[in-house]
C-alpha cells in the first residue's frame, strides 16, 4: 500500500505523520522562527522517508475513529452553523480517507442522516 506524509492536528499534539502507520514527527513546542519551521519540515520529510512502517502500529480503522456526528457537534458548539459544520467534516473525511472510498461514502451517508434528523427536530 502506498504511504504519504500528512499533517496531523489533534487536541494535544500536531506535526507530520505517516498515512499508513502510527509514525509521527511532532512539532517542538516553541518553534516560532520561519527558518526553524522550514528546517523542521525538511527534517520531518527525511525522517519519514527513512522510517519503516512495519516498526509501528497500523493506523486505526476509520470505523474506530470519533463518530461523524460527534465531530459535527463539536463544531456546532464552537458556533458553526450545522450545514457548514457538516460540510467541513465531510471535507476533512475526504482528505483523511482519500484512498478509502468506503469510509468517505459512510461519512456522506452519516452527513445526510444528521441533517435529516436535524430538520425533523430529532437533534
Amino acid at each position: 500500500m502506498a504511504r504519504w506524509i500528512t499533517w496531523t492536528t489533534q487536541e494535544d499534539r500536531r506535526g507530520w505523520a505517516c498515512s499508513a502507520c502510527s509514525w509521527e514527527y511532532p512539532v517542538p513546542s516553541l518553534l516560532n522562527d520561519p527558518e526553524a519551521k522550514s528546517a523542521y519540515d525538511r527534517l520531518a520529510h527525511a525522517k519519514f522517508a527513512q522510517h519503516d512502517c512495519a516498526s509501528y502500529a497500523k493506523k486505526q480503522d476509520p470505523s474506530q475513529d470519533e463518530a461523524f456526528s460527534d465531530r459535527v457537534r463539536k463544531l456546532i458548539a464552537r458556533g458553526y452553523k450545522p450545514k457548514d459544520a457538516v460540510d467541513l467534516i465531510l471535507q476533512e473525511v475526504q482528505l483523511e480517507y482519500r484512498n478509502q472510498p468506503k469510509a468517505v461514502e459512510k461519512a456522506r451517508a452519516e452527513a445526510e442522516e444528521f441533517l435529516r434528523n436535524l430538520r425533523q427536530g430529532r437533534i
